[in-house]
């Protein structure tokens, strides 16, 4: 299965405990949606907010948006709860939290597969403790993995680590993750930016992350979509010079050659696979936005 097929430039987390929230996230231009059981529910709303998380998710349309549904752990008190009432409503995806190894991911999938309408449901994981880290590349390969999701702030805290607008202290365990979820075929979306009312540096930290390889950027709040959604989709430049690439290669292969030659630089296979995933991509932005 291809993952990456769909676009997951901007995944935002919603809080499953506030019904205003759920309903506004059918009408917002994001691509992916973190209904969240977790971090973003109290403790005295879990109840209340699994049954509607589970109501929402049966009767209400959210477009072509991806729909991912944060559990608590399963060392919790309300992991198992969890899965056992929002199971009916028959997720697409569920994240789990502080993966450290795959039998954590394995443990998930044998509960997914013992029940008939968790048949097509996959597993993604949030990356934020240093265990896992080093462990990115068997939790990718685990049964029904379909992508990562970075917990940048978890794992600042894990690292003891102080703040850098570069994310230095970070680069080893977002690259480990990177190199893991590209071996595996898995989507990878970068962690959270906090400074929701600091554009500039949203936009600067999106840039690092697509640069890096990231699909997208996990988002906290309304106001940070657009910065997300720009950063991460094709540019206007970008999408011409695959063009180019394309129509290029196409007829030097016309003539007999292996190679050819677009803006004084050499463009071989690789290079056009890339420039074909770049307006695949392109193309399934504009179907969403289109919706």
């Amino acid at each position: 299965m291809d993952h990456r097929a769909r676009p997951y430039r901007s995944v935002l987390y919603i809080p499953a405990s506030k019904a205003r929230a759920l309903e506004k996230a059918q009408t917002l231009p994001v691509d992916a949606i973190i209904f969240d059981l977790e971090d973003a529910v109290a403790v005295e709303e879990k109840e209340n907010a699994r049954h509607l998380l589970a109501e929402t998710l049966a009767e209400k349309d959210y477009g072509a948006r991806a729909k991912i549904v944060r559990l608590n752990g399963f060392d919790t008190e309300w992991g198992q709860a969890d899965l056992d009432v929002v199971a009916a409503a028959k997720p697409e995806a569920v994240l789990l939290p502080k993966v450290n190894s795959a039998a954590d991911v394995e443990a998930l999938a044998a509960k997914l597969d013992a029940r008939p309408e968790t048949a097509e449901t996959t597993i993604w994981t949030m990356m934020e403790t240093p265990l896992g880290m080093l462990n990115a590349a068997e939790i990718a390969a685990a049964p029904r993995m379909a992508g990562f999701v970075m917990g940048t702030n978890d794992l600042a805290k894990e690292l003891d680590s102080r703040f850098r607008a570069d994310r230095l202290p970070m680069q080893t365990g977002l690259g480990l993750c990177l190199l893991a979820a590209r071996a595996y075929g898995l989507v990878a979306v970068d962690g959270v930016y906090n400074a929701f009312k600091d554009e500039e540096g949203l936009k600067a930290e999106c840039d690092q992350g697509r640069d890096m390889g990231f699909d997208g950027k996990t988002l906290i709040h309304p106001a940070q979509i657009a910065v997300a959604n720009s950063a991460f989709a094709p540019s206007e430049a970008e999408l011409d010079l695959a063009n180019r690439q394309i129509i290029a290669f196409e007829e030097a292969e016309a003539s007999g050659q292996g190679v050819a030659v677009v803006d004084g630089k050499i463009v071989e296979n690789l290079h056009v696979a890339t420039a074909r995933q770049l307006l695949a991509k392109a193309e399934a932005i504009q179907a969403i936005a289109a919706e």
